[in-house]
């Protein structure tokens, strides 16, 4: 059996290894290295599989957090309502910006934003909404956009970890996870459903005039050259990275297909276990599995992380530290509504591997050294 891995990025590239080899020896032989034709060949190839109007790709998924913000035209004590249960990215460049974060509570069975806690949340100074995708399952958007759209709010859905999941709507028509919001972004980091060999990142909107303003942000506050308009700042998806993910979107639907079927294993093997409570898929969502998280019910986490670390199985916390206890965030947030589930989540979840290459022998591993410990 092969050594396990949280993610096995090494096997995968070996099955597209004669692709991207010629794809990145394409772009050094054509120098085009900035801003080349495969950067505007993947925007416009992202841009139809995710059937939106604009792709602007930038450097990384923090930058398009940022960027969009900053498009967005919010002012220093402008509030942003975000969920503490999620990467710190999220709401850094809230802080960053001089915003003002509002932390609301999650779903204790999606880990996705709560809308009664959104609701709760707003205020007059609530400029805008940043929905995240956790794990790789769809937030709430109708219910979020409802709020939203009566109160005047913008929303930037942070779909780092759920890019290529489905949002089902109640007319029966499915979108794509960072189209439905004023805007999206998703981060193309390595590890990611589509993640490339660096960092890269994008933001996606149907929105004409935003579109126009995040691309001058983005590339130092102009739209004519040596013209700024605006304080931007450089934020660039280099064309090597640009080559690689093309060839990775032609394989993003079998990559979530590939975990969906390592979570189906997991869920066969540990949903009769009351111990374990498995990850939900909601009626309106489907799963990317960026994450394959357990809630444990009684059992001691360390020990069972113990546990599988001596058999060679690694695993991990998503997170063990909510941002509103993060010592960066202490003084610099409203505390406005309970955070009941996110401090519950905190002590009780655990990630398992999850990746395109898993294959039975190694998740029959995995299970039966949970449940082992279990049973002991």
């Amino acid at each position: 059996m092969k050594n396990l891995q949280l993610v096995d990025l090494k096997t995968q590239y070996e099955k597209i290894e004669n692709e991207v080899n010629t794809a990145v020896l394409n772009v050094l032989k054509s120098t085009a290295f900035i801003n080349g034709p495969e950067v505007k060949s993947f925007q416009t190839e992202f841009e139809s599989y995710l059937n939106v109007k604009h792709v602007i790709p930038v450097a990384n998924g923090t930058d398009a957090l940022q960027i969009s913000l900053m498009a967005l035209g919010l002012k220093p004590g402008d509030e942003v309502i975000s969920p503490s249960f999620t990467y710190i990215a999220t709401a850094e460049v809230i802080g960053l910006l001089n915003l003002t974060p509002v932390f609301v509570d999650v779903d204790k069975e999606t880990f996705c934003m709560d809308p009664d806690s959104l609701k709760a949340a707003i205020s007059p100074k609530t400029k805008a909404i940043v929905p995240v995708h956790l794990y790789g399952h769809c937030a709430p958007m109708e219910e979020i956009m409802e709020i939203a759209n009566e109160h005047g709010i913008a929303v930037i859905e942070d779909t780092a970890q759920g890019i290529g999941s489905n949002y089902k709507g109640k007319d029966g028509v499915s979108k794509k996870a960072g189209t439905i919001g004023t805007v999206g972004t998703t981060s193309f980091f390595p590890s990611k459903n589509l993640g490339c060999y660096g960092d890269g990142g994008a933001i996606m909107t149907n929105d004409d005039d935003l579109a126009a303003m995040i691309r001058m942000v983005s590339n130092h506050g102009q739209s004519k050259r040596y013209y700024h308009d605006v304080i931007g700042v450089n934020s660039r998806l280099d064309s090597i990275q640009a080559a690689i993910l093309r060839i990775k979107l032609k394989h993003l639907d079998t990559y979530l297909s590939d975990r969906n079927k390592a979570a189906s294993f997991y869920n066969n093997e540990f949903s009769e276990r009351p111990e374990l409570t498995v990850p939900k898929t909601a009626n309106y969502s489907d799963h990317g599995f960026h994450q394959y998280t357990l809630i444990l019910n009684g059992v001691d986490r360390n020990d069972l992380m113990n546990h599988l670390d001596k058999k060679g199985i690694p695993s991990n916390i998503y997170y063990p530290l909510p941002v509103h206890e993060q010592k960066s965030f202490e003084g610099k947030f409203e505390e406005r509504v309970s955070l009941e589930n996110t401090d519950y989540l905190k002590l009780k979840v655990i990630s398992l591997p999850m990746h395109t290459e898993l294959d039975d022998e190694q998740l029959e591993f995995i299970t039966s050294s949970v449940i082992e410990f279990l049973d002991q």
